[in-house]
């Protein structure tokens, strides 16, 4: 691998690491800004609880990844990455503290604006003593039928041990006793999550309109029908969270898929990180399950509102299109229109952009390999594979692609985190037809997003790449915003076919001719051209930086970010999630400017752009692709990014980084404390400093189809 070399200071500048900000609490503060979109007004109402409920799923995953890891880094005295910043006891309590005011946000959100909100539109979300007494008879007539035969109370003693906890699970627990004794009985009761956590009921005159109670206050009201005979002295709520982060051996490497199928089995039984209890939790029930869970008090959670919000995304679903967002249909593009036409054709044609949601996933991505599949003259598809979810049909496209003669080879990350179980599935099913199915390189994962079509062709072999930003999954496609790049430049596909190569053979390549690929070239080739900016600005040409991405995080692109902001280069980071760096320091970053925008999509693509001393932005270097600028992306990844060279796409690139920057609806500024403030629309607004970049782009992708249908020759 080839020597980074350190970039040249320009004076005598402090360490970047005065502009360090730390990774855990920038993710927490990403998460304050999801929460602020349940509670601003502007949000429609039922798009505001499922805000609530991301909120609470975000956090989930915040304390099953870092809240273990950060204990264990505490006792051997380590120190994070960057910045000599040391994990320690009072970095847990400062992650405390912010969670637990961001949980009462929530809270008081829920029950005293949302609730009270829904309600004016006949939505009912009812405690159990709000329901009428006709009511009350038909939830427990509901839960007779279809809630007390799921439930296994589960007692504690000397013949039964203290009840396995599964992750994220919601229990009572009950002190119960004999009418015989004074002795006090434990026992567990789940509440099933396979249930409906909101069960509706029919309205009545008080309540007219759509009334729902909790699955949990059902369970509550009725406990004594699972303990007859016995005296219920009190019930107590909670939730726990285990660790995500299994730490396996890596003596045995031998096989790969045993190693994830253990690391699974295993998962289920790691420590549990967060105890969240309900309003005045009994303390005997408090200092058992702490007992039991070897918590601290760091680690438990009064909680004055609901225990998992989660719970909330089917009432947030509820078919009310005034209390909802617009509705959006994937447009079909133009050029993609004839659904007759030969796809490879287009392809040969020119480079094209697809930019998801606004444009079909279905309609463009799989509709390539569907062809592909079905294509007598292709001879063989190749396919990474992160995340793609349960009904795929890209995985019923191989399938067919493979019966058919085809040769078929499916790189599957195994160890994407929380998806294994689901892509072991998959590449089992690959398997049993003859697919060629590898997990990558060991040691790395393999987070690209490739697919490659070899096609026998009257001039012989030509091949054709997808090359995107976000996965081959059909219902994030519809959620996340991302792009991908089709195209059938020889140069281009020739590097796809290596890295492939490098992927399922174990090739050295050191290099690449167009594709910046991790971790081989792509942070030597990132910070060339980074320098150049520099050399540009030294020389009084035009110089800019522009980069999109998820989060940034690591060192030396860091450095270098200070580097050229020191050369008065303006650098623009667009970063939905964490920074760990910040703009506005002295001597550092004080040309930098960082936004995240938030809203009804979830800003996934990954653009990169560099103006190389020309004036017209058009002119600069563009590159999509899988990459964020953070240390497993650049080192511990395989990771695909490709420079897109047509005028006509780069001015689409431009667009979006246009109206992402005026954004003043769904914007957030970093400020030089590592807050963030959100923008505010001027009073003659208009765009996308009025509507926000979502709805601007979705406006220009219904006027691009329009114009194309009516003028179908135009560019």
């Amino acid at each position: 691998m080839t020597q980074v070399q350190p970039l040249p200071r320009i004076g005598d500048a402090p360490s970047w690491t005065a502009a360090f900000m730390d990774r855990d609490f920038g993710w927490l503060e990403f998460n304050r800004r999801v929460l602020h979109e349940a509670m601003d007004p502007r949000t429609p109402l039922l798009e505001r609880l499922k805000f609530l409920a991301i909120f609470t799923s975000n956090l989930d995953e915040f304390f099953m990844k870092r809240i273990d890891l950060l204990r264990r880094q505490a006792g051997a005295g380590k120190s994070a990455r960057t910045g000599n910043h040391e994990i320690s006891g009072g970095k847990r309590a400062e992650i405390r503290r912010r969670v637990l005011e961001m949980l009462e946000q929530q809270a008081e959100c829920f029950n005293h604006v949302l609730r009270p909100a829904l309600a004016d539109h006949r939505i009912h979300l009812l405690s159990w003593d709000q329901l009428t007494e006709a009511q009350r008879q038909a939830a427990n007539r509901f839960f007779m039928a279809n809630v007390f035969p799921m439930l296994t109370p589960l007692a504690m003693d000397p013949g039964h041990p203290f009840p396995y906890l599964s992750n994220l699970s919601t229990s009572f627990g009950v002190l119960l006793r004999r009418p015989d004794s004074e002795e006090t009985l434990f026992a567990r009761v789940k509440v099933p999550n396979a249930l409906a956590q909101w069960i509706a009921l029919e309205p009545d005159g008080d309540n007219p309109g759509s009334c729902f109670v909790r699955l949990r206050d059902m369970i509550l009201n009725n406990l004594h029908e699972l303990f007859p005979g016995l005296e219920i002295v009190e019930a107590t709520a909670f939730r726990i969270t285990r660790d995500a982060e299994v730490d396996l051996a890596d003596d045995d490497m031998d096989d790969l898929r045993e190693v994830v199928e253990e690391e699974l089995r295993q998962r289920k039984f790691e420590a549990v990180v967060r105890l969240e209890l309900g309003p005045n939790p009994n303390p005997w029930i408090r200092d058992l399950l702490m007992q039991k869970f070897e918590l601290g008090e760091t680690d438990v959670y009064e909680l004055s509102g609901e225990l998992d919000y989660t719970g909330l995304m089917a009432i947030a679903s509820l078919p009310i299109p005034e209390l909802r967002d617009e509705p959006w249909t994937p447009v079909v593009p133009a050029a993609l229109a004839d659904e007759d036409a030969d796809l490879f054709a287009l392809i040969r044609s020119g480079d094209f952009l697809v930019h998801h949601p606004y444009e079909s996933f279905e309609a463009s991505v799989e509709r390539f390999i569907r062809s592909a599949a079905e294509d007598p003259c292709v001879l063989a598809i190749k396919m990474t594979v992160y995340r793609v979810g349960d009904d795929t049909p890209f995985v019923r496209s191989l399938i067919r692609a493979a019966e058919n003669g085809k040769q078929v080879a499916c790189v599957i990350e195994i160890m994407a985190r929380f998806d294994e179980a689901r892509n072991l599935y998959w590449a089992k099913q690959l398997e049993r037809i003859g697919a060629h199915v590898v997990y990558g390189v060991v040691g790395l994962k393999t987070h690209s997003k490739l697919a490659l079509v070899v096609r026998r062709e009257s001039d012989g072999l030509r091949c054709y790449a997808h090359i995107g930003t976000g996965n081959y999954h059909i219902k994030t496609a519809r959620l996340y915003t991302d792009l991908g790049l089709f195209t059938c430049d020889p140069v281009l596909t020739t590097d796809v076919v290596h890295l492939f190569h490098y992927l399922t053979g174990q090739s050295r390549k050191d290099d690449f001719q167009k594709l910046l690929a991790a971790p081989i070239n792509m942070r030597r080739r990132f910070l060339a051209l980074i320098r150049r900016e520099i050399a540009h600005a030294r020389e009084g040409r035009p110089a800019r930086i522009i980069a999109k991405m998820n989060q940034l995080e690591d060192p030396t692109m860091c450095e270098a970010i200070c580097e050229a902001s020191r050369a008065g280069i303006e650098v623009d980071l667009i970063i939905r999630g964490f920074s760990c760096l910040r703009p506005g320091v002295k001597d550092l970053t004080e040309n930098v400017r960082i936004t995240s925008i938030i809203g009804r999509f979830l800003e996934h693509s990954r653009i990169y752009y560099f103006a190389n001393g020309e004036p017209n932005p058009l002119d600069g270097d563009y590159f999509i692709g899988s990459a964020d600028w953070m240390y497993r992306n650049l080192s511990e990844r395989v990771e695909a990014i490709a420079p897109i060279e047509p005028r006509p796409l780069k001015e689409r690139l431009w667009e979006i980084l246009s109206v992402n920057l005026q954004d003043h609806r769904l914007a957030w500024d970093m400020l030089p404390d590592g807050s963030y403030r959100q923008r505010t629309p001027p009073e003659d607004a208009v765009g996308s400093a009025r509507d926000g970049s979502h709805k601007t782009l979705m406006e220009l992708t219904r006027q691009r189809r329009s114009f194309r249908a009516i003028f179908p020759q135009s560019p």
